[in-house]
């Protein structure tokens, strides 16, 4: 059997190869996908720490409003201890490694342990930089947070602890270890 192409049916071909390999090409928006953009308040640039400030955001969800905000409140400390922790640690290693303690492991240890006190002393101090309430469908409300803490405050809580320390005392230079935490601080940007 011998088939024959009229231009017809040679065009509607030609046509249809080009329309499936155009569409092949598309790209699929996530709207198209099913997805739906979430907006997320107390979020983005102007709540992240930088050379000034410690902030961190967080949420928090529950059928009663209260909850819900202690909840946020409660896990935007808990990212906020986490980051000004890993931040000091840094900071404390680079500053006993740049300085001539005879023990430097003593005092790494002795410096980190201060660091988790006034840590938590200073928690307790932090102010809230955002916060929006909203309630879903479900009855359900959401609360989302940011809170921050002044670096500057907490190296100069930090120096009152480390100051009060005999075996440090006699070693620690604090301009030192100011410009080492500034200069940390500075790479939060």
């Amino acid at each position: 059997m011998k088939v024959r192409l009229t231009p017809t049916l040679a065009s509607l071909f030609v046509g249809g190869l080009l329309f499936v390999g155009c569409k092949g090409g598309q790209s699929v928006t996530p709207n198209q996908a099913g997805e739906i953009e979430i907006l997320e308040y107390c979020a983005g640039e102007e709540f992240k720490s930088d050379k000034d400030h410690f902030r961190a955001t967080a949420t928090g969800e529950s059928m009663d409003r209260e909850t819900a905000k202690k909840m946020a409140r409660s896990n935007a400390e808990a990212r906020l201890a986490r980051t000004i922790n890993s931040t000091i640690e840094i900071v404390t290693d680079n500053y006993v490694n740049s300085s001539s303690f005879n023990n430097k492991e003593e005092v790494t240890e002795t410096f980190n342990d201060l660091a988790r006190t006034v840590v938590n002393q200073q928690l307790s101090g932090a102010i809230t930089a955002c916060e929006r309430l909203t309630q879903k469908t479900d009855g359900n409300y959401v609360s989302y947070m940011a809170v921050e803490l002044s670096g500057s405050e907490l190296v100069s809580r930090y120096n009152e602890r480390l100051s009060q320390d005999e075996r440090i005392r006699a070693e620690y230079n604090y301009e030192k270890f100011k410009e080492t935490f500034e200069a940390e601080m500075d790479k939060l940007r």
